[in-house]
């Protein structure tokens, strides 16, 4: 193992070459801000999801990104005119794209070795562990590892160690830069409203998978507040939201029926205090599993009253849900959208929220997010019979078991008050 300054550590990337590096919490960025710092490339390929930062490496000339998830950077670059290209596939493919890519360099976030030579992969497992792995012992490729103390020392479960060792790995890069922080999301009144009404559907012992912003900030939120809990996590993301219902008492892991006794997530992203709390109290308490072992819908559905909360960006009248294209353009990605989706809808007592207002911002006023059909350029990201709940701040509409003609009549009831003249119209010329 060689231990290198980030700069040193892009001078080994060649010319021509492919780098791979994790979603979101697990990338290398003083890595990635030195390779930036390289004028051009003759032709080097990334493949990484959800950019934590503006990384100057992606306007460069030669650089091509390939992301699964798209963020602000990456529709940043993409606007901008770069080499910025979306891979569709759900965040358990991107174990089989990394594998395929088999990049010559894999690189990634993690803390600095302990004692025994264990580097922890802290906020992320995700879909690069067994690539990182590979790739650490084949001489004909480089693992390099940004080791920064910063970071919260995580743990793994059984024979997911959720480490790396040191003598698996070709590059050590030492690092203090801050770990990427999301501040609380506050809430604004359309999305409590929304969470009053997809509490109703969250029972005392239910587990529960959320994602990030407004809506499942203020469901956590309630939850912390209510009567009950003895709640379970089982969610591709571990949040401060869910932090916050740990510390209220309502988590106690103990009626899963999967993985029971932990908080099980494949990647966090939260507050500094989280981030604190994850290598303290809640070291033992919640573990990162790879995302197959996360996302798959065959174990999600394992767990007991799974009830999983996702967003979208529109629903039409049969029950589609668009969470992540918009205007014809990629906004974001597919994650775990469907797999939970699926899988909670399979589980014992399970229910699946797909949540969302019922209007966004337009040239004109408002626009509808429930809409009675989709252009054709746009691109569904679950269908209609995986969908259970569909959830607006005017209320919710069970879909699961209804005809075509019952799922409008009950979309239409949860659209803006001034939209569903139109919505009607629409439905009846079918």
């Amino acid at each position: 193992m060689e231990e290198l300054s980030a700069g040193a550590a892009a001078d080994r990337v060649h010319g021509t070459d492919s780098v791979v590096v994790p979603l979101g919490p697990g990338q290398p960025a003083a890595f990635l801000h030195a390779l930036g710092e390289r004028p051009r490339f003759e032709r080097l390929v990334v493949f990484a999801s959800l950019l934590i930062d503006l990384f100057p490496l992606f306007a460069r000339p030669g650089v091509r990104l390939l992301s699964g998830f798209y963020g602000p950077a990456e529709r940043a670059l993409r606007d901008a005119g770069h080499d910025v290209h979306f891979v569709p596939a759900d965040f358990r493919r991107f174990t089989k794209i990394a594998r395929k890519m088999s990049a010559r360099v894999m690189a990634t976030a993690a803390t600095p070795p302990d004692s025994d030579g264990w580097c922890s992969l802290s906020l992320h497992a995700g879909a690069t562990v067994d690539e990182l792995l590979r790739a650490g012992r084949d001489p004909e490729r480089l693992l390099m590892v940004e080791a920064n103390p910063k970071l919260p020392r995580t743990l793994g479960l059984g024979e997911s160690r959720h480490a790396l060792h040191v003598d698996d790995i070709d590059v050590l890069i030492a690092s203090d830069r801050e770990p990427p922080v999301l501040p609380d999301a506050r809430s604004r009144d359309v999305e409590r409203a929304i969470a009053g009404h997809a509490a109703r559907f969250i029972p005392e012992g239910a587990t529960l998978q959320t994602g990030i912003g407004g809506i499942p900030d203020a469901v956590a939120a309630i939850l912390a507040e209510r009567d009950g809990g003895g709640y379970g996590i089982h969610s591709e993301m571990f949040t401060t939201g869910l932090m916050k219902l740990h510390q209220a008492g309502k988590i106690t892991n103990d009626r899963k029926g999967l993985n029971d006794g932990y908080s099980i997530c494949t990647f966090a992203m939260g507050t500094r205090e989280m981030y604190d709390w994850l290598e303290g109290e809640g070291q033992d308490l919640v573990r990162f599993l790879p995302v197959d072992d996360v996302n798959t819908p065959s174990l999600i559905a394992q767990n007991r009253r799974m009830v999983s909360i996702n967003g979208a960006l529109s629903v039409d009248l049969v029950g589609q849900v668009v969470a992540d294209h918009l205007g014809g353009r990629e906004y974001s990605g597919i994650g775990g959208h469907e797999d939970f989706v699926m899988g909670a809808s399979f589980s014992e007592e399970g229910r699946s929220l797909i949540c969302l207002p019922s209007t966004a911002g337009g040239e004109d006023g408002f626009v509808s997010r429930i809409v009675s059909e989709f252009t054709p350029t746009t691109c569904i990201t679950t269908p209609r019979h995986q969908v259970d709940v569909v959830v607006t701040e005017q209320g919710a509409a069970e879909l699961a078991g209804l005809t075509t003609k019952q799922r409008r009549d009950a979309l239409i009831a949860i659209a803006h008050p001034d939209a569903r003249d139109a919505l009607a119209r629409a439905a009846a010329r079918d």
